[in-house]
């Protein structure tokens, strides 16, 4: 019997195929508002936040459009400043950024899901981000998953009735990977950490360790290193740094469907094999992804750099031209489009399918 003539197959058909045709950017996105604030925690923590969302169509009329995340370096995109959210519930994405990154690394990713629907947050972490890097903060491991606990808490009074709570997922790249991972479940165990370095050193990650708080006890840390948010149903990893200081026992008993996405191309000494691939070998395979990006770099999954950056990095900063490094022949706004391919296809998947 043809397809058309079965009634039954069309809400499904019909289904998948919007599904497809937002994967692939043929829907057209809509307008992304966007607000800027600064909220406090406990222990005068005080968090930078912007959130990225679905504009009304009705009362942004009279916005004007502005460029957010832009500077001499990197490309930024256009957004209606406070403009009126979108009517009805919304999915939710949490954005946790790199060691000393900022939230605009993943401006081009919120701005795309917040066009389609999205409401996307990002903090700057305290002590690990361009614009803070106190040491004592620094080393509050634990403070980085808990930041991104309490950026949910705050959107949902800020955009209380706007929310769907099946649909809260977290996405982090490199640090940011290695936090949202601790709300899905995975564990620091320092033991295992110390004992890594010993075996396998890995300069990057071993080196940062007593930075970050990670060799010696923290007299702040709370005593149980289960950091787990019920309340995210979806994790996405984007070549995070850090993995190794995760008991595998706790990688292991990991339920929350996770996306491990990995540069094709080993820089900064963070070989994808050691890093993304050991979370793959633990995760058990029913609840992981795991997909290696061909031609991308650790920094590729950050903003689009403007031509002349990677110049005006090194005089600034010499060897900081890597952060505009992707492959050869390779366009960082074409890697952009297969991430954010990947990305958006395992956030819209129903979990009963994952």
């Amino acid at each position: 019997m043809p397809l058309f003539t079965r009634p039954q197959l069309i809400p499904k058909l019909m289904s998948a195929l919007c599904l497809w045709m937002l994967i692939m950017g043929v829907a057209q996105a809509g307008q992304v508002g966007v607000q800027q604030t600064t909220f406090d925690v406990a222990q005068a923590r005080p968090l930078e936040t912007v959130i990225w969302y679905p504009a009304s169509s009705r009362g942004s009329k009279t916005v004007p459009t502005e460029i957010l995340g832009d500077n001499p370096v990197f490309k930024g995109i256009p957004v209606l400043n406070d403009a009126p959210i979108a009517a009805g519930q919304h999915p939710v994405a949490l954005l946790s950024h790199g060691y000393r990154g900022n939230w605009r690394n993943l401006n081009w990713l919120a701005g795309r899901l917040a066009a389609r629907g999205w409401i996307v947050a990002a903090v700057n972490h305290p002590g690990t981000t361009t614009f803070n890097t106190q040491p004592s903060q620094a080393a509050q491991w634990w403070a980085r998953p808990q930041d991104i606990s309490h950026l949910l808490d705050h959107l949902m009074q800020q955009f209380a009735g706007h929310i769907d709570p099946d649909q809260i997922s977290a996405i982090g790249h490199s640090l940011g990977g290695w936090t949202v991972l601790q709300l899905a479940g995975a564990q620091f165990d320092r033991a295992h950490f110390l004992n890594d370095c010993q075996a396998i050193h890995q300069a990057n990650p071993c080196g940062l360790g007593a930075e970050l708080g990670l060799t010696t006890a923290q007299p702040q840390a709370p005593e149980s290193h289960d950091l787990h948010d019920a309340r995210i149903k979806r994790v996405v990893s984007l070549d995070l740094g850090m993995a190794r200081s995760f008991s595998p026992e706790s990688l292991s008993q990991i339920h929350t469907p996770v996306l491990i996405l990995a540069a094709g191309i080993d820089i900064n000494e963070l070989p994808q094999t050691m890093e993304s691939g050991y979370l793959a070998e633990h995760i058990t395979s029913r609840y992981q992804q795991y997909r290696v990006i061909p031609g991308a770099t650790h920094f590729s999954f950050v903003q689009v750099c403007k031509p002349g950056a990677k110049a005006r990095l090194n005089q600034e900063i010499p060897g900081d031209g890597i952060i505009c490094l992707d492959g050869d022949d390779v366009d960082r706004k074409a890697l952009h489009d297969q991430m954010f391919r990947d990305i958006f296809q395992f956030l819209e998947t129903p979990a009963s399918a994952q």
